[in-house]
């Protein structure tokens, strides 16, 4: 498929021109079977303008079909809307635009602001075409063969033509749709990543979720299949050892925006690589754990996607004639596990409670760690300086001495002395107690080179196990008899002590982290522009919440991105310094 761009690029420009090549249809094959020889066509047809003016066609329709081995006719599943050959944007763009309308409209999204105010107005959104021109002149689409401009409209044809395969297309479409195009969407994956950035910068975050929950959608599918493969090619012995893991659909971007350094990064879950302690066998995963016995369970564990944002905030200042002091402070951590699915409206008081039920049985956040630093060997800034110590919890210990005697009288003390007395009693109890306060997350700062790291790490409420390095049988966080957190993170997402938002997230903001980390940087550097690093590596866990299995994982996604740092020096009241 690539050469869909340049095929699009050289469809006919406007009527009129002595150059016109010849009057489409116009025909490019997208896939093809080895086997049976069915293919999926993309075509172009010319059609008449709607006030059936005379004189060239003005409008250019774009079609997608599928065509059997045995040359019947074609089975039309997709036809755009009819894009006039004159408009000043391309027709790439404006075919482009419908896509990325269609597959943002088949999000599936889960609301939780209600039906009327977010998930019914699905249908509405509308991309503008100068947002979609821009995205498309950023990635540097001046000649037809741009790779970032080029992968990303493949990557939203191919996100469309899943929802065409998955919805309307008879069923071996959709396996012949992952058979061929499956090393189509994973280049496209790692080559679109610039114009995916710059295309997610500029929609506007509602959109964007609404994305890349359709996207996810897509990629967990075919996360699942890979699996299925390899778990079939397993048996036989020359089959070569496929990594499960797909770090290419993990995607996110980076920018510094309005004061703030922004990181948003998506992973399907099954994209992520399994975590697997130091002391656990090769064959991990072959373990009963492993593999979710309830089909409903399986289902809804394959089928979830990690959200996550990170903002810092920086300042430059001046404290000091010989240098500037660079400060960040982190100002919102957020990570959730999104389920990919339907919410069944049409049934609702039947199907409530079992959906309910399932909602709670996804992936949880367990550890996070972020960093950010001048880039890798840069000598111009000292520091990092952190600004919290290391843990020291704290311990009340309360003692309690009690002294209990019984004294009898003078006559009750002479008939102790003789047969039948009661003799004096002393009776002394000590009672000693202690109290500790405990959190759920357990927050420190860091440094790695000239990096500052947060970390965040869960620890079971019951238990005060490390969640992301249990193993059972290995231990984790407290050692080899670590204790088994399973009982105390049943039930997490209810309770006034949680450890997670109602809607299964965590958000970590000022009032958790607010000490900032400065780093000192020579007065001769004021004016420039530097790029600093800045990345975050998340662990999700799961463990049973409502329901009886065995199964439990740890997964793990890092990114890491560069972002500017001016060095202008902003006074207190936000004005630049002269």
């Amino acid at each position: 498929m690539d050469d869909v761009w340049p095929w699009l690029a050289a469809l006919p420009p406007p009527a009129g021109e002595p150059d016109a090549p010849p009057r489409p249809p116009w025909s490019l094959q997208l896939a093809a079977s080895p086997d049976d020889g069915a293919s999926i066509v993309l075509q172009a047809d010319a059609a008449a303008p709607a006030d059936g003016g005379g004189g060239e066609p003005a409008l250019v329709v774009f079609s997608i079909s599928i065509h059997s081995a045995n040359n019947g006719v074609p089975r039309v599943l997709w036809t755009s809307d009819g894009f006039p050959a004159s408009s000043p944007a391309a027709l790439r763009v404006q075919l482009l635009v419908q896509l990325l309308d269609e597959v943002v409209a088949l999000s599936p999204s889960v609301p939780c602001l209600g039906t009327s105010m977010d998930h019914g107005n699905a249908s509405e959104i509308k991309m503008d075409a100068e947002v979609v021109s821009g995205v498309v002149r950023a990635a540097g689409a001046d000649d037809d063969v741009s790779a970032p401009a080029a992968a990303f409209f493949l990557l939203a044809l191919l996100l469309r033509l899943f929802w065409l395969c998955a919805l309307d297309a008879p069923a071996d479409s959709g396996y012949l749709f992952f058979r061929v195009l499956g090393a189509e969407i994973e280049r496209a994956l790692g080559d679109c990543r610039p114009a995916l950035g710059v295309f997610l910068r500029s929609v506007g975050p509602d959109v964007e979720e609404r994305f890349m929950r359709s996207l996810g959608y897509m990629l967990a599918k075919w996360c699942l299949l890979r699996e299925i493969q390899d778990g079939s090619s397993a048996a036989k012995p020359t089959a070569p050892p496929r990594r499960r893991a797909l770090p290419v659909a993990c995607s996110s971007y980076a920018a510094e925006v309005h004061g703030l350094w922004v990181l948003k990064g998506y992973a399907p879950v099954l994209a992520m690589p399994r975590v697997t302690g130091a002391a656990s066998t090769p064959s991990v995963t072959a373990l009963p754990h492993e593999a979710p016995e309830e089909p409903a369970l399986r289902y809804g564990l394959v089928h979830q996607q990690l959200e996550a944002v990170a903002q810092l905030e920086y300042a430059v200042r001046a404290r000091d004639r010989r240098f500037m002091a660079v400060s960040v402070r982190v100002v919102n951590v957020r990570v959730r596990v999104a389920r990919l699915g339907y919410r069944k409206d049409d049934d609702a008081d039947a199907n409530d409670d079992d959906d309910e039920v399932m909602d709670g049985e996804r992936h949880f956040p367990s550890r996070i760690r972020l960093w950010v630093g001048p880039r890798f060997g840069a000598s111009y800034a000292t520091g990092p300086s952190l600004g919290r110590s290391t843990g020291n919890p704290e311990r009340d210990v309360e003692m309690t001495r009690t002294v209990k005697g019984a004294f009898s009288g003078a006559g009750a003390s002479k008939l102790a002395n003789g047969s039948g007395g009661v003799v004096p009693r002393i009776k002394a109890k000590m009672r000693s107690s202690a109290r500790t306060r405990n959190q759920s997350w357990r927050w420190e700062q860091e440094a790695e080179g000239s990096a500052a790291v947060f970390e965040g790490v869960l620890y079971d409420p019951v238990t005060g196990t490390e969640v992301s390095s249990w193993r059972p049988g290995f231990g984790g966080g407290g050692g080899a008899g670590a204790a088994d957190p399973r009982n105390g993170m049943r039930r997490r997402y209810a309770g006034p002590g949680r450890a997670f938002s109602k809607m299964r997230g965590l958000v970590v903001a000022g009032d958790e982290l607010p000490e900032e980390v400065t780093w000192r940087v020579g007065r001769e550097a004021e004016g420039r522009t530097v790029r600093w690093r800045l990345g975050l590596k998340a662990w999700v866990s799961y463990l049973p919440n409502e329901v009886r299995s065995r199964h439990f994982e740890t997964r793990c996604v890092e990114w890491a991105h560069e972002v500017e740092l001016p060095l202008v020096v902003v006074n207190g009241d936000g004005s630049a310094t002269d």
